[in-house]
């Protein structure tokens, strides 16, 4: 029997905006398909790293999935003192850290920011940019992103010129992502109601991919 000897790693879901846009709606809450965001999320998370945790500023909405909840370390800090509060809280040296309005994270990419690294922050660059609320990220980044949050520098960004960063590039992403579907991400009404037509467009693209390969002879 094969052992696994890959370092572990930890995973945190970051679910502490107040989604303003959304009317202060649990984005990670929200339906798509037959699924909850996070239910999704914490099922391929659990399938590459333990633990998995929450970053959120109010725990109820997830007592029920009985899965530690921490809250944010630093008020108003945004998504880097979301990061921070991850890395801090984690028990692992390297932590994936997404976000929790990603309703379509695939399982190889998982792997792939999962796979050992020498490097402080492996990092999609998806056509639109960095993504790194979809990142692995390794405790050396949490004193970096300290400085950054006491001088007032909030731009996740910013802290990258600081690391050694790992970039996973479009074409390694578009083996992981054969529907381009990775980096949609929730922030209003809108949002969800396209990530909703995307999810029943990839549900009837793979059915039909099952129709194709049972009617071959």
């Amino acid at each position: 029997m094969a052992i696994n000897t890959r370092p572990p790693i930890a995973a945190a879901i970051l679910a502490g905006g107040l989604a303003r846009r959304m009317g202060g709606a649990n984005k990670a809450g929200l339906q798509i398909g037959n699924e909850r965001i996070i239910d999704r999320q914490l099922r391929i998370l659990r399938q590459v790293a333990d633990p998995v945790f929450i970053v959120a500023s109010v725990a109820e909405p997830f007592q029920e999935l009985q899965v530690r909840v921490v809250p944010d370390i630093v008020a108003g800090a945004g998504p880097l003192g979301g990061i921070y509060t991850a890395l801090t809280a984690s028990p692992c040296d390297r932590t994936l850290i997404v976000a929790c309005d990603l309703p379509y994270l695939s399982a190889p990419l998982l792997e792939r920011l999962a796979a050992p690294s020498n490097a402080d922050l492996i990092i999609p660059r998806s056509e639109r940019g960095y993504e790194p609320l979809c990142a692995a990220w390794s405790a050396a980044c949490a004193e970096p992103i300290w400085r950054r949050i006491q001088s007032g520098t909030l731009k996740t960004a910013l802290v990258m010129e600081e690391l050694r960063v790992e970039e996973i590039g479009p074409e390694v992403l578009a083996s992981c992502d054969p529907h381009g579907l990775l980096f949609v991400n929730i922030n209003t009404p809108h949002d969800y109601e396209r990530a909703r037509r995307l999810g029943l467009m990839e549900s009837k693209s793979m059915r039909d991919r099952i129709m194709d390969v049972s009617s071959d002879p």
